[in-house]
């Protein structure tokens, strides 16, 4: 070792500050990376600030940071070319550990353009180091002092440091791990490699990690076919000038896509996307991407990634995006989110609401300008963005406020309808005692097809709510829009709205009546159906069987997880079976010549209903099938 020019003691408050670094600072290890790295790209454009200052008039040359790994000494090495420090300023920067050096810097160049924009990350981040090492170097040569003179700092993770002369050739900072024992998973290649690709993909500076093969064209042979050799080339891991950072008026549809591959390979292309570029009174900039989402969008969350000054910070994004655009795709940049000592988690505070809020705002704009500028086109990519709009009109009341004008609804001949518009075209018919506009509604047009086609001969309409949400959609739908019911079309409520022509007269006596409610008890035995006699057209089915809405509804509920409603799924379905008294099969029944003959035809027309709704299984099929046979023969 070089002659040692001062021992001391780093100022720190505790002698536990580094097993508490160790231990506590962050929850994943790999993260010392991440802030080396970012450390160096600091350094970097700190002595490209100055340069552009006028307070650095030397040559910047290649200014790429390099990561590297010796295995057998057990090293990695960050090296930059940047600012550097003199052995003063290691000192001031690495021992006060909780002056970063960003205070003294900030006031210096305050006065100058684009000074507020410097910032010094040496501090705690620098510190991670010794979660994975057992003893930590740093080599610098300031761009201030002359040819080779450089210092070197070393700590072996207690409170005592080294301070020495040392030689380096070029301009910066190395600094060298010596890992220990625990963490030797981090020298290797791969390991290294997906780290920097996660934490430093996109970092304004040149990152060089170890060396590439290229295949690049060499001449012609003898036949004029183009000759090919091998080229070890410099393997560069980042991209430092990700198109977020670019302006939207410089930009192609197609550099748009080709930022989403980049970001998600496997993905479907995006339906559109949103350049986010903010300056007051916070700063933020990225792009959201709306993906190809439809009903399965628990597997499309944490999509979103947040970025400080390019550098990775989380995935978790919840603090910052509403939850209901939780399924965007794409990047966040913003210095202005606070976070935590290890950059990792985020604190809730008016910034980040406002940023929320912004986010949101933004994003109902440009959905409201799709709906204006080319409805056609909006109403094409309903179906797969819906599930964004619901969610927010369902958990956001300022998102649905926007939303109201442009969400859409659509019905079994897929046509679609403002709320406004739809409340027009069905009032007229589709209107109960208590003047509510009912919306009949679908939520599995097979399963229900019968029940749609019954509505659809009394001229009533029938939407499509099928979606995950739905459930909750509809509750949200009947709470906001005035004299509203929304019923499934399988549910009682069908029946009994007020049809255009008379009121359909029953052709039994009230005698008749109750000898047909009779047979049909017998019949189905089944205390959970409650049966009535029902005056409908006779070309209706003999027998329809439907929940309440209300009853289904909190049924639907409590599938969906909805805790108030937990108790309705222990609770054993309730149906109501109205039988078509005007129907000729009911003729049949009073005229049969014995008991046995008429239960055996109710049973039929019971087991029918059953059948057309996927509620007739086991024993009762088999039973429905020879019965069928029977009768038949």
């Amino acid at each position: 070792m070089a002659e040692t020019l001062e021992k001391g003691t780093i100022s720190i408050h505790t002698e536990n500050i580094f097993p508490i670094i160790k231990k506590f600072l962050y929850s994943d290890h790999e993260i010392f990376l991440r802030e080396l790295v970012s450390n160096a790209v600091d350094a970097t454009q700190k002595l490209k600030k100055l340069a552009g200052m006028g307070e650095f008039n030397g040559e910047l040359g290649d200014l790429t940071i390099e990561v590297s790994f010796d295995k057998d000494k057990k090293t990695i090495t960050v090296s930059d070319k940047g600012i550097g420090m003199t052995g003063e300023e290691i000192k001031k920067y690495i021992n006060q550990i909780a002056f970063s050096g960003a205070t003294e810097f900030v006031e210096k160049f305050k006065d100058k353009a684009d000074g507020k924009d410097i910032i010094g990350k040496f501090g705690l981040g620098f510190y991670s180091s010794f979660m994975v090492a057992d003893k930590v170097e740093i080599i610098s040569r300031s761009y201030k002092v002359s040819e080779n003179e450089a210092a070197r700092w070393e700590c072996d993770g207690s409170t005592e440091f080294e301070l020495s002369p040392a030689t380096k050739a070029q301009r910066g900072t190395d600094v060298i791990l010596h890992i220990n024992k625990d963490s030797e998973e981090f020298l290797d290649e791969w390991r290294l490699k997906g780290i920097l690709e996660k934490y430093c993909k996109f970092l304004p500076v040149e990152i060089k990690f170890g060396t590439k093969e290229e295949r690049v064209e060499d001449g012609v042979d003898a036949d004029g076919k183009p000759k090919f050799r091998t080229e070890k080339k410099d393997r560069i891991i980042n991209n430092p000038s990700p198109l977020w950072t670019k302006s939207p008026s410089d930009l192609k549809d197609e550099d748009y896509l080709k930022f989403y591959k980049e970001l998600y390979p496997f993905a479907e292309d995006p339906l559109f996307w949103i350049h986010l570029n903010v300056d007051y009174p916070f700063n933020l900039t990225g792009i959201l991407y709306f993906p190809k989402v439809k009903n399965d969008f628990e597997v499309s969350k944490n999509k979103i990634q947040l970025y400080s000054r390019q550098v990775f910070i989380t995935d978790e994004v919840k603090d910052v995006v509403p939850d209901f655009l939780m399924l965007l795709h794409g990047v966040i940049d913003s210095p202005d989110i606070p976070l935590n000592v290890s950059r990792s988690y985020l604190q809730s505070d008016s910034s980040v609401k406002k940023i929320s809020q912004h986010i949101t705002k933004k994003v109902g704009d440009k959905l409201q300008d799709l709906f204006k500028k080319d409805r056609a086109d909006f109403e094409k990519k309903w179906d797969d963005i819906s599930i964004f709009v619901k969610y927010g009109m369902i958990s956001d009341e300022k998102f649905y406020d926007r939303a109201k004008e442009f969400a859409l609804l659509k019905n079994t001949d897929d046509k679609y309808f403002t709320f406004t518009e739809y409340k027009e075209k069905v009032k007229p018919i589709q209107t109960d005692k208590d003047d509510n506009t009912v919306f009949l509604y679908a939520t599995d047009k097979g399963k229900q097809h019968g029940f749609i086609e019954a509505a659809k001969n009394k001229s009533y309409d029938v939407l499509v709510l099928d979606g995950i949400l739905d459930s909750h959609f509809v509750n949200t739908l009947e709470q906001k829009l005035e004299k509203i019911q929304l019923k499934r079309v399988d549910s009682d409520t069908a029946e009994k709205l007020i049809d255009k022509g008379e009121k359909i007269e029953s052709v039994l006596s009230e005698d008749d009546q109750q000898k047909v409610k009779t047979v049909f008890e017998n019949a189905i035995n089944n205390k959970n159906m409650t049966v009535s006699i029902e005056a409908m057209s006779p070309d209706d089915l003999p027998v329809v069987i439907t929940m309440s809405e209300f009853m289904r509804r909190m049924k639907d509920m409590a599938k969906m997880g909805g805790g108030q409603y937990g108790f309705m799924g222990a609770m054993p379905d309730q149906y109501n079976v109205s039988i078509n008294g005007n129907h000729s099969l009911v003729q049949k029944i009073l005229q049969a010549d014995s008991d046995e003959r008429k239960t055996t035809l109710a049973k039929q027309a019971y087991d029918l209903a059953l059948l057309s709704q996927n509620m007739l299984t086991g024993a009762d099929l088999t039973n429905f099938i020879k019965r069928s046979v029977s009768l038949v023969s």
